[in-house]
């Protein structure tokens, strides 16, 4: 099945358009999984495996992907990365779509290298091996068509797909992105139209395409002035809850029929044992039902905007 019409199923079946963001730093960990484990770059990757597993036991029924970021994998070294691995491998053995944010960008041999490992396939003599497998990944595109060119040929070849930034969540994006052209229009406008032409060719059955884009929700106008200039593109949208993106300002990035959009949220969920909506509800031990429960308050707040 074409990657976009995947995710987009995954989201009517949970009525979710959510993504959990599993970015665990060791110091956020409860320390009833920490204890477990000895305080080496081993028992680090232990603890993230168990603590990953079991958010992932917890929501893969009503959250429909998980968005896996490398880098706080590996800056554990290799156990980060086998932690990583196993990580994406057992959110889709529980049926999630996964996401893994890479942000790779880069061109030729070294663009195909890194589309090969997360999406394609690696040659090994006569054979070729699928590295990590992931459905979708990042990618920075603001090196032209040459380093989007070998994701967008796996994409078609393996029915896999990407998020290309085109206007990112962080405060200091607008020293570029925002910044116009000769033409007049903005760079993020420019890399939203390259986005849509990209994508021509991959467009499934609800009129997406399995290259996609990353627009935060941290910019309202933007993001809804995107959703017109991109109208078969689908959108990663970072930036709600601990970065401040409001459910009412994220439902600009949407149509009429509630789809175009899937919203993640990293801290605000991995964390939600601490937050003032449920530190009084549940204990340290219960950290993975009150990811739970923020999960479902998060899918209702945006449903709320999205459907009206």
């Amino acid at each position: 099945m074409n990657a976009i019409d995947n995710l987009i199923e995954k989201i009517k079946q949970t009525n979710n358009p959510t993504v959990i963001g599993l970015d665990p730093r060791y110091e956020m960990l409860p320390k009833c999984v920490t204890d477990k484990y000895p305080k080496t770059l081993e028992g680090v990757a232990e603890a993230i495996i168990e603590f990953n597993k079991e958010l992932i036991d917890n929501t893969y029924d009503i959250i429909p992907a998980a968005k896996v970021q490398i880098a706080f994998y590996e800056m554990y070294g290799i156990p980060g990365i086998k932690a990583f691995k196993e990580t994406c491998q057992y959110a889709k053995e529980k049926g999630m779509v996964v996401i893994a944010d890479i942000k790779r960008g880069d061109i030729g041999s070294t663009a195909t290298g890194y589309s090969n490992a997360f999406l394609g396939r690696t040659p090994i003599g006569e054979k070729e091996e699928a590295i990590y497998d992931v459905d979708f990944v990042t990618v920075n595109g603001y090196m032209g068509t040459d380093c989007v060119k070998p994701f967008v040929e796996d994409c078609k070849k393996y029915d896999k797909g990407i998020f290309i930034l085109v206007k990112t969540s962080n405060p200091s994006s607008g020293e570029l992105q925002d910044l116009k052209l000769q033409n007049g229009q903005e760079v993020y406008v420019q890399m939203s139209e390259l986005v849509e032409k990209w994508g021509e060719d991959l467009r499934g059955k609800y009129g997406y395409s399995s290259i996609a884009a990353v627009v935060g929700a941290t910019y309202p106008e933007q993001l809804s002035q995107i959703r017109e200039i991109a109208p078969h593109t689908y959108f990663l949208i970072p930036g709600y809850g601990a970065q401040g993106g409001k459910a009412s300002d994220i439902a600009l990035g949407f149509d009429k029929n509630g789809l175009g959009g899937i919203v993640n949220a990293s801290r605000s969920l991995m964390c939600a044992y601490k937050s003032d909506n449920w530190k009084d509800k549940f204990n340290e031990e219960n950290y993975a039902k009150a990811t739970r429960a923020e999960a479902i308050r998060m899918r209702d707040e945006l449903n709320s905007f999205i459907n009206n």
